[in-house]
């Protein structure tokens, strides 16, 4: 997604006077499956990142633990609260670490993709930080002691990489029956977060902020099935990048390394998620 992208470009950009190791997208097993944006791990301790695009007003409510957004034409969602979330997988590393006899600090924060995303109500427990702040926060840490030593760090960075496991949700309106109408249709800007770019020749154009984008559309079909999951049509594939040129369309499938299966007007398409999609 763009906002994970977006730190892992800051983190690279960024240079740490202590060892560390950076890991992306790591899904691992302990009691349950779980999976983490991203992971900076050091020899005096372990920090998640965990990445939200949500935009709007957004309040951190406790009891229950949930997300409340408030769009800018008033519209109120609710979702699950990455506070909440993000302590849980504190919970999971804790627990995988523990399997090896480690014990360092497990830190959990969330990143808010963009600036827009103005948060009303702040977590009790959970730091927020926006991505450009996330590298002076890793450097405040820097004051905690070292509990293990560089091999141990060389070891335990192997043991997460032999430990990943691809992760593939289910599909999100499956899982909580929501009905595919519920869903808002069109490509998402990568800098504003609005939905509705438009196809542009060769390119995707942002009304809102006038950003262009080449590939905006590579994250609005995996998004595609995350939502929905199965077989994507050609007619699929128009709907929901909003476009009406049926090759457009087919040129845009192709370009995706997608599986396919079917001939001409039937044909379909479905994801491979363990494949690398660049």
């Amino acid at each position: 997604m763009a906002g994970e992208d977006k730190v892992a470009d800051v983190l690279l950009r960024n240079s740490f006077s202590i060892d560390y190791r950076i890991f992306h997208d790591l899904s691992l097993i302990t009691s349950t499956e779980f999976q983490i944006d991203t992971l900076f791990l050091t020899r005096s301790f372990a920090l998640i990142l965990e990445v939200k695009n949500i935009s709007g007003i957004l309040e951190f409510r406790e009891n229950p633990p949930q997300l409340i957004r408030t769009k800018a034409d008033g519209q109120v969602d609710g979702f699950e609260s990455p506070a909440a979330q993000v302590e849980r997988y504190v919970i999971l590393l804790k627990e995988f670490l523990s399997q090896f006899c480690i014990d360092i600090p497990i830190i959990g924060v969330v990143v808010l993709a963009y600036p827009k995303q103005i948060v009303k109500v702040a977590p009790k427990r959970t730091k927020i930080l926006f991505p450009t702040l996330v590298p002076q926060y890793i450097k405040s840490l820097y004051h905690l002691p070292q509990k293990i030593d560089i091999k141990m760090l060389d070891r335990l960075s192997s043991q997460l990489l032999e430990s990943h496991r691809p992760y593939i949700p289910n599909p999100i309106c499956e899982t909580y029956a929501i009905p595919r109408s519920d869903f808002k249709n069109g490509v998402m800007c990568p800098v504003c977060s609005s939905i509705g770019m438009e196809k542009v020749y060769r390119s995707w154009y942002c009304q809102n902020c006038k950003n262009y984008d080449r590939f905006a559309y590579r994250s609005a079909i995996k998004e595609w099935f995350l939502l929905f999951g199965h077989n994507m049509s050609n007619k699929d594939c128009r709907e929901f990048l909003k476009i009406n040129d049926i090759k457009s369309a087919h040129r845009i499938l192709q370009s995706m390394n997608l599986k396919s299966g079917g001939k001409h007007r039937y044909r379909t398409y479905s994801m491979d998620f363990h494949a690398d999609m660049n």
